[in-house]
């Protein structure tokens, strides 16, 4: 399979520019350059109905929330996604991935809770999941107030916000809820092994490389951390009883045979109804980069009708 043209003239361009790699920068640093990209790749966002900033407590704190509601969505009992950015658990915010969240709610009808959760590496592994849950539960909690059903509640992420929304699902199970109806998995870390042959193949030279992971891992955990389930879902003892899933992969992404084993378990292993889309000639991290790959908002239009679909009443 070829690149998408599209992608491959980003690469060209970032060769150009001889941007350093995220695991030559600081944190701080890298967060800002991603911001950067972040403004001259992503399309005008697109217009719903509300969009509110939140807040919900957390064990580390208050966790910044943004609430996206498009007109289709009813003021009572609308179904809702809680959404976790990506970014190797150091950077993304609620504004890397706002056009992301809007297209999503416009697409589906759906409200889109984006959840702020704290970063590595000021703050290490599990604060990120900690918050991703806490977010998870008070919007459960909280869903006569914010109008919507609690019976149609959807997690998603992308990257390192994947990794979290899978780990969520997995201790909701455990733990006695919140019940999760839907989780929608897009290009998501699953596992730090880093040893599959899409790593091998992908892993230098593209959006994202093996030595980023690395360097992402290494901020966020201890030495002992990398195959605790929360980290490494594909771990886990059992994917049984697991919500109904669409796990989005890039066909050029190091991160592609992770997610893709994570949904053939998923499917073969624990019966669980999942969609695996493997994204033809794409990048990690392509679907907020509208402007500059023709490919992103299709895709997001894709997963959009999936969600309505899984949502429906």
């Amino acid at each position: 399979m070829k690149l998408d043209p599209d992608a491959e003239a980003l690469l060209a361009a970032a060769r150009a520019a001889n941007r350093p790699a995220w695991n030559e920068l600081t944190p701080e640093q890298a967060r800002e350059a991603y911001m950067a990209t972040r403004a001259l790749s992503a399309p005008p966002p697109v217009a719903v109905a509300e969009v509110r900033d939140l807040t919900c407590p957390g064990p580390h704190g208050p966790i910044p929330l943004r609430l996206y509601r498009p007109a289709a969505a009813p003021a009572r009992d609308a179904p809702v996604l809680v959404y976790a950015h990506g970014g190797g658990w150091v950077f993304g915010n609620l504004e890397s991935h706002d056009g992301l969240c809007r297209h999503l709610a416009e697409g589906s009808g759906c409200v889109v809770v984006a959840v702020d959760y704290r970063l590595a590496p000021e703050h290490r592994f599990p604060a990120a999941f900690d918050d991703a849950l806490a977010a998870t539960r008070w919007v459960a909690a909280e869903a006569e107030a914010l109008g919507v059903d609690p019976a149609r509640l959807a997690v998603g992420g992308d990257s390192a916000g994947g990794n979290l929304m899978a780990a969520v699902c997995l201790h909701a199970r455990d733990h006695g809820g919140p019940a999760i109806a839907y989780q929608m998995l897009l290009y998501p870390v699953t596992d730090l092994a880093m040893d599959t042959p899409s790593h091998r193949r992908f892993g230098e030279g593209h959006s994202l490389t093996t030595a980023a992971m690395r360097w992402f891992a290494g901020l966020y955990l201890g030495p002992t951390e990398s195959t605790d389930w929360r980290v490494a879902p594909l771990r886990a003892a059992s994917l049984a009883g697991l919500p109904p899933a669409f796990v989005l992969t890039a066909s050029h992404d190091p991160l592609r045979d992770e997610g893709e084993a994570y949904g053939r378990r998923l499917a073969e292993e624990a019966g669980v109804p999942v969609t695996l889309w493997r994204a033809p000639g794409q990048l990690h991290g392509f679907l907020p980069m509208g402007k500059l790959l023709r490919a992103a908002d299709p895709a997001l239009d894709r997963l959009a009708a999936a969600l309505r679909l899984a949502l429906s009443a």
